[in-house]
């Protein structure tokens, strides 16, 4: 029971970058803008952050820092496709790049460099109730941050008048343009909240989860929430499933890794990325019109289930992702 419970803290704290990363990412999505340079800002993000951190012995100055540069990201991506035109998918793809790379460049001197970290914070007297305490009350702060953006995303998009103008602009911004919602305007904000989010992310892999600023520090968990994102159909709380799930995988591929020396630590690496891309491809063969024809020839008894499964499962992407806004 110990060690699950060991194994299940470590589920929590190995999933709260990502669900930073996550919920940026459904912030601008939310509101119509896909933003692909997410793997190379959490790079970005993360070596920022170690080297503030570490020149000023700060770990808050270097979480700011990755927040805003996760901010000037997604601004440059907004310069360029909502002003100039260009397509978000190739603006956030060689943004990607181009930050990966500068993340490899500007890291140099601080490779392996020891550093700052988040501080371990057990909750007093939660901290010591029996199972809840070692699940949830023994972390961090970061940790304990990534508990409440999930509900606070979700109360934000769904119970605040806020969150419906963001789902307009995801979903009709012709129509919220004309009930007098600055669309491009709010596009921006959207974008540089959700950037902000994922820079954060990438500070809290090396300063909290991974310490410390390596080459390819993170290992393409960019692509990895982009794909959670999807698998959660642009829901706070299905992603944040995702995310576990993802964390869980991981879990597993570095448990058995100690049981089965003779596989190579690669396979081990990988795995959980496998896995996701799996799964991501079975919720979208659900939504496919092959699949839903033979779903539909199926008897009565076997059609229901499986369609109210299919239902639930497959989510709908905001219809004006990606898609550029004219104003009328």
């Amino acid at each position: 029971m110990d060690q699950l419970l060991i194994d299940l803290a470590a589920v929590l704290a190995a999933a709260s970058p990502l669900i930073f990363a996550t919920m940026g990412a459904l912030i601008s999505e939310r509101a119509g803008v896909i933003n692909l340079s997410l793997d190379g800002t959490i790079l970005l993000g993360a070596m920022a952050g170690f080297s503030v951190a570490l020149a000023a012995n700060s770990v808050p100055l270097g979480f700011l820092t990755a927040a805003l540069i996760g901010a000037a990201v997604a601004l440059i991506l907004c310069l360029l496709s909502l002003n100039l035109g260009q397509s978000q998918t190739a603006v956030g793809f060689v943004l990607a790049l181009l930050c990966t790379e500068l993340s490899s460049f500007l890291g140099a001197p601080v490779v392996r460099v020891p550093g700052p970290a988040v501080a371990f914070a057990p909750i007093p007297l939660l901290a010591d109730l029996p199972m809840l305490g070692p699940l949830l009350f023994r972390h961090d702060p970061f940790i304990y941050m990534s508990f409440l953006l999930v509900p606070l995303v979700w109360w934000l998009l769904f119970s605040t008048r806020l969150g419906l103008l963001l789902r307009a602009l995801g979903e009709r911004p012709a129509t919220a343009f004309a009930r007098g919602i600055p669309v491009l305007r709010m596009r921006y904000l959207a974008c540089m909240v959700g950037g902000a989010l994922v820079g954060i992310a990438g500070a809290a892999y090396s300063l909290d989860l991974k310490q410390g600023w390596s080459y390819r520090h993170t290992f393409g968990v960019g692509w990895i929430a982009l794909a959670i994102v999807i698998f959660g159909g642009w829901r706070p709380w299905r992603i944040a499933l995702g995310c576990y799930l993802f964390a869980a995988l991981e879990i597993v591929a570095l448990r058995s890794q100690s049981g089965l020396r003779g596989i190579p630590t690669q396979v081990f690496q990988v795995a959980p990325f496998v896995l996701m891309i799996v799964v991501l491809a079975l919720v979208n063969l659900l939504a496919s019109p092959t699949l839903t024809r033979y779903i539909a020839a199926l008897p009565e008894p076997l059609r229901r289930p499986i369609t109210k499964l299919a239902t639930q499962i497959v989510a709908a992407a905001p219809a004006a992702l990606g898609k550029p806004f004219e104003r009328p």
